[in-house]
């Protein structure tokens, strides 16, 4: 199969037919094979009976159901899971992504032997209040990651399948599915100018919490590609740092003491000096950062069971 088309969905079902005709229709013009999968984030409007009346008469519609709202990252994940297009392409439900990008987006990972491309929306038909808070998150996402795209949250994106079998994506890590693909060695990810249409139906399902909820997804993602395989490189190197300058802090004030009481000079107990009780409390934080590190590097060792590394190719294991 050429093409997965991966759509995720909460209460778009005034676009639903509207848009599958469309990719249909590009589909058919190209003389693509392909499939749409479609993931209904638990709508409570009758997007699902609209889907279920296109499955009936389109056998390359295919539907998965959440029972509740779960957010976009579970709702790709399910849908990565099942593709069998040697392309994915993941576009929005609410017709602000054009198919007509689709035939582009193709040649770009078959012939062009690309990874990942993930759409950018030059000229945004947005409100001030979203526009801003976007270009700041995606500066962030940039001298964060190394990876130098200008829309990291752009829906419209395409995917060798080999990327979305050995990438996981949670929480809220949607926005940050080309940085998942880099720490799993995927480096060939690039980006293209892609239409961005006015919303034609509804409201939009996104809030301004989700660029809070953004940064801290982004630092989370920055710890995890950076330490997540050895927690010790990070807790227990700060940890050995704190312990060492408590420990030098604490044994400066002894010796200073010391050399006090040898030349009669007036002195007070080293328990009164508040820098005693500033060094002790510096070896604690440090020990308790190392058993962080020591107790992380376990779990990580043994309880994980996300693969620490990712299989490029396969050759005659099956004989």
């Amino acid at each position: 199969m050429d093409i997965s088309v991966v759509i995720p969905l909460l209460n778009e079902e005034e676009s639903i037919v509207e848009l599958y005709d469309w990719v249909a229709k590009v589909m058919q013009a190209n003389k693509y094979s392909y499939e749409v999968v479609y993931v209904d984030d638990g709508s409570t409007d009758d997007s699902f009976g609209v889907l279920k009346g296109l499955s009936d008469k389109h056998k390359e519609v295919k539907i998965i159901k959440f029972r509740t709202n779960h957010g976009k990252s579970q709702a790709l994940n399910a849908a990565f899971k099942v593709t069998k297009g040697d392309v994915v392409i993941t576009m929005d439900a609410d017709l602000q992504d054009s198919p007509d990008e689709i035939p582009e987006l193709f040649n770009l990972i078959k012939e062009d032997k690309m990874h990942l491309i993930s759409g950018w929306k030059k000229k945004r038909y947005d409100p001030i209040t979203k526009t801003i808070p976007t270009k700041l998150f995606n500066w962030a996402a940039r001298k964060t990651s190394g990876v130098y795209l200008h829309d990291f949250n752009c829906g419209l994106k395409a995917y060798d399948q080999k990327v979305v079998k050995n990438i996981n994506v949670y929480g809220e890590m949607h926005r940050y599915i080309p940085i998942l693909a880099k720490s799993a060695g995927f480096t060939k990810i690039d980006e293209k100018v892609v239409e961005h249409q006015a919303r034609k139906y509804g409201v939009t399902k996104f809030g301004i919490e989700r660029f809070l909820n953004g940064f801290l997804d982004l630092i989370s993602i920055w710890f995890v590609s950076k330490f997540g395989k050895r927690p010790m490189h990070f807790f227990g190197a700060w940890g050995v740092l704190m312990f060492v300058l408590g420990f030098g802090s604490a044994g400066y004030l002894g010796i200073m003491k010391l050399y006090t009481l040898s030349q009669g000079l007036p002195t007070i107990l080293v328990t009164d000096n508040p820098w005693f009780y500033i060094s002790l409390a510096t070896m604690l934080i440090g020990t308790q950062l190392f058993l962080t590190g020591f107790v992380g590097e376990m779990i990580t060792q043994t309880g994980n069971k996300t693969p620490l590394y990712h299989i490029d190719e396969e050759v005659n294991l099956e004989k």
